[in-house]
């Protein structure tokens, strides 16, 4: 009975029938929702999902080409390249950057190393594009991230190539240095490089950046959950630079550097032949290879408000009063107007007088009674203050021009500066002035508004050397391909040509030859032992002086106000073969500091002229401590 009870008691049939049918309507409804969802997944956004599962798996890398080399004129290469380690982050793999970044400095830490990531970076960063942490870091810290790669989820070492400047200082003012594109210029390349492309900054790495930087690469590389490389997907291959041929000599640019042992000025070598630079320093100079990873901004505002002004190049954009080195322009222009003859003669006590004014010879007792010719090679300032009263200011600039002065030479850096050719015109627009014809007095011998750079004056002496042909100087002899095969090359230009007489020319050659050899000459620190060496010392003032004051000049005013030291010359006197122009500034005198420079540089040149064997470029990177044979091997870079 009680059994029958119950069962009467439960649920009937159709009420279960009914809840099943809910059961199933919900089931089928989720179900529903199940498939239309799939069904959105894999039709509507298919095609975007399958993208973004690939950029999960797979990672775009592009692959920086190498830039060709810089090799001077004999084949011996000064600019190379050499593999760069770089620290990036792809956000995407990482949980948490914050946690990421604390794990690298703990690292860093076991081993005592300084972390220089900027934390900045973690700011604005996107999901599946690598973040830079530091550039070109040492090996210890390429080890260490390697074999901490699982507790560092998205970090990688990437390999690039940089810059390797094998003599830095001595030649950073000619080649300059490279760096990463900057925002601004990438905004203006209209598409021509990307973001993280390296290109020339300064100096040749600059000019000749489209023919030397070559064309970027790319790979697909697949990764795995930690951001680590399983294989290669496939790749273009980077198509590497140009290599560039200088008229540099090393060996004589090496020479010429060292010849200034801590002074500060400039040298010019030229051929006078064809206007080729054999050597050009500037010091103080820099290290370019300091810009690789990224020079700190505390070390740039040091090169910057360092009061020598290490990143300028003297050579060209340096502008100076060339002192009697002028006086090869004046003495050519008294020639040519009929002024003088080489033999008259002007007597000189020590003092020139000019109204009320009274302007001294250097030699304070005077040279006596001298002609033109001797008043070159004892450097007369009294016979060319006459001279300059003679001639006027106008007729001195107008040969000065033909010697090229207050133009642009045209030499292929950028920078150059054309120096200062002063005018009765130039003064009144400029100053609103009248030409006094005091100012001329000081024009004669070089002083005054004159202002020139060094290679001006070294392509105003080769002129004079070479007959009377104003070549353009030039830094590049040819472009190659890494084969050999030839790009471009780079012939003589001309510039122009002294328009003066034959016998001028010959006279003035003399004179140089005289004001080195001879007794009494104001170049004979520049004397070389069978070599015929012509050339003419000067001194210029900084700041202008009362008379009385010259004397002690030298301890009474500050090391930036003192005299700079000049000379400028050629050898040999038939066939000239090398101009050699020395500035050493706040140095003294032209003939007892200028002089033994150029010297230096002349004896330099042609020791390697009678030298049977060149010294071989694996042996002078021995010399550095490095092995040849590993220098030979190749380094992938990526």
């Amino acid at each position: 009975m009680e059994n029958q009870c119950s069962l009467r008691n439960g649920p009937e049939p159709s009420e279960f029938r009914q809840k099943l049918k809910i059961v199933m309507m919900v089931g089928m409804l989720a179900l529903g929702l199940l498939l239309v969802r799939l069904w959105y997944l894999q039709v509507i956004k298919g095609d975007e999902l399958r993208q973004r599962s690939e950029n999960n798996a797979v990672r775009f890398r592009t692959i920086q080409p190498l830039r060709g080399l810089i090799m001077d004129r004999n084949g011996m290469v000064l600019v190379d390249n050499r593999p760069s380690f770089d620290i990036l982050y792809m956000p995407g793999r990482g949980q948490n950057h914050d946690r990421v970044l604390e794990r690298i400095k703990t690292i860093y830490k076991t081993k005592s190393l300084e972390s220089s990531i900027d934390p900045s970076l973690f700011k604005a960063i996107r999901p599946y594009l690598p973040v830079r942490l530091e550039k070109n870091v040492g090996m210890e810290k390429v080890a260490l991230i390697e074999t901490n790669a699982l507790d560092l989820p998205g970090v990688y070492v990437d390999i690039t190539p940089v810059r390797l400047y094998l003599d830095g200082e001595m030649i950073a003012p000619i080649i300059g240095y490279t760096g990463e594109i900057s925002k601004e210029e990438l905004e203006k390349s209209a598409g021509e490089y990307s973001s993280g492309d390296i290109l020339g900054k300064a100096g040749l790495e600059r000019v000749l950046d489209a023919h030397i930087r070559g064309r970027r690469g790319a790979e697909l590389v697949e990764v795995n959950v930690f951001g680590k490389e399983i294989k290669n997907l496939g790749s273009i291959d980077p198509v590497p630079g140009a290599n560039v041929v200088l008229t540099i000599d090393a060996n004589l640019q090496k020479a010429a550097w060292e010849a200034f042992h801590g002074l500060a000025g400039s040298a010019v070598v030229l051929n006078p032949q064809n206007g080729a630079i054999l050597a050009m320093v500037s010091a103080p100079s820099y290290d370019p290879n300091v810009f690789n990873s990224g020079i700190p901004f505390e070390e740039w505002q040091k090169l910057l408000s360092n009061p020598l002004n290490p990143l300028s190049n003297r050579s060209i954009s340096g502008q100076y009063p060339p002192g009697s080195t002028y006086k090869l322009v004046v003495a050519a222009a008294a020639l040519e107007e009929g002024i003088v003859t080489p033999e008259t003669k002007i007597f000189c006590n020590g003092t020139f007088d000019l109204g009320n004014r009274t302007y001294r010879c250097w030699k304070r007792e005077g040279h006596g009674s001298v002609d033109l010719h001797r008043a070159l090679v004892v450097s007369c300032d009294v016979y060319f203050y006459t001279l300059g009263k003679m001639l006027g200011v106008d007729k001195i600039a107008h040969y000065a021009r033909m010697f090229g002065f207050g133009e642009l030479t045209g030499i292929d850096l950028h920078h150059e500066r054309k120096g200062l050719v002063p005018t009765k015109e130039w003064k009144q627009s400029r100053l609103r002035e009248p030409w006094h014809m005091g100012e001329t007095i000081s024009i004669s011998i070089g002083q005054g508004f004159n202002l020139s750079t060094p290679l001006q004056l070294a392509s105003a002496y080769s002129a004079l050397a070479n007959g009377g042909t104003l070549w353009r100087p030039r830094l590049v002899e040819r472009i190659e391909w890494p084969d050999n095969k030839i790009f471009g090359q780079y012939p003589p230009v001309k510039n122009g040509e002294l328009q003066l007489n034959k016998q001028t020319i010959a006279f003035l050659q003399k004179a140089l030859h005289a004001a080195v050899n001879s007794p009494g000459g104001t170049g004979g620190a520049a004397r070389i032992p069978h070599v015929e060496v012509c050339g003419k010392t000067g001194t210029s003032q900084v700041i202008a002086l009362p008379p009385t004051e010259k004397l002690i000049r030298d301890r009474k005013i500050s090391a930036f106000h003192k005299d700079h030291a000049l000379f400028i010359g050629f050898a040999p006197l038939k066939n000239p073969e090398i101009v050699v122009a020395v500035i050493a500034e706040h140095a003294g005198s032209g003939g007892a500091v200028a002089a033994p420079i150029a010297k230096k540089i002349l004896q330099a040149y042609f020791d390697g002229k009678s030298a049977t064997k060149r010294p071989d470029f694996a042996l002078r990177r021995l010399s550095d401590g490095e092995d040849p044979e590993e220098k030979q091997k190749s380094v992938p870079y990526r």
